[in-house]
């Protein structure tokens, strides 16, 4: 089993935290980013993280993997390969709608973990628990390296998350660093 630590030291190993002004996909406002995708630039981290958060899955039926492109592709390849299922993502169309192209498909009854980089209001998590229900599939669970609500969100299924933590984000009326002038930063892959 993975600590605390160990996942801290990852994170500070590949650069993951950013500190400054910044919008999340949420929209809302941080001065603390969390850039997982930099985890995935050194495979043994990446092998690492995911085999923890499948894991924390292993007990669960689970016959499928899903997570939203761009961010979760490698965490659903590789937590799927941890698992020894088949993995695939979801993505969104031309009009911006969550959903299964590349003749992906989710069979009826299929339970399916959802999987994410971060959480911070769970967003896309929610889109993607829609395509694996409208397609007739059974959410098992959500998964995610990191949750940025520290276990305040609820999916109304098991959610686990390799490391919980409070970082603090706001409305872009409440927040301190537009009010201080700062210039705002947008990391994320959505435009």
């Amino acid at each position: 089993m993975i600590t605390k630590e160990r996942v801290l030291e990852i994170l500070k190993k590949a650069g993951v935290l950013l500190e400054g002004h910044f919008l999340l996909t949420s929209g809302r406002h941080s001065g603390e980013y969390l850039q997982c995708a930099r985890i995935f630039q050194d495979a043994s981290y990446s092998e690492e993280l995911c085999r923890a958060l499948a894991d924390k899955f292993r007990s669960e039926k689970i016959d499928l993997v899903i997570g939203p492109a761009i961010g979760a592709i490698l965490i659903s390849y590789e937590t799927g390969r941890q698992l020894s299922v088949k993995n695939i993502f979801a993505e969104r169309d031309s009009e911006g709608k969550m959903t299964l192209r590349r003749s992906f498909e989710i069979k009826k009854g299929e339970r399916v973990l959802v999987v994410e980089d971060v959480v911070t209001t769970g967003g896309s998590v929610r889109e993607v628990i829609d395509v694996v229900e409208k397609a007739g599939g059974v959410v098992a669970g959500v998964g995610s390296i990191i949750d940025r609500t520290n276990g305040k969100i609820n999916f109304n299924v098991p959610y686990k998350a390799v490391l919980s933590i409070d970082v603090r984000s706001y409305e872009a009326e409440d927040c301190p660093f537009c009010k201080q002038g700062l210039p705002i930063v947008k990391p994320g892959s959505r435009k």
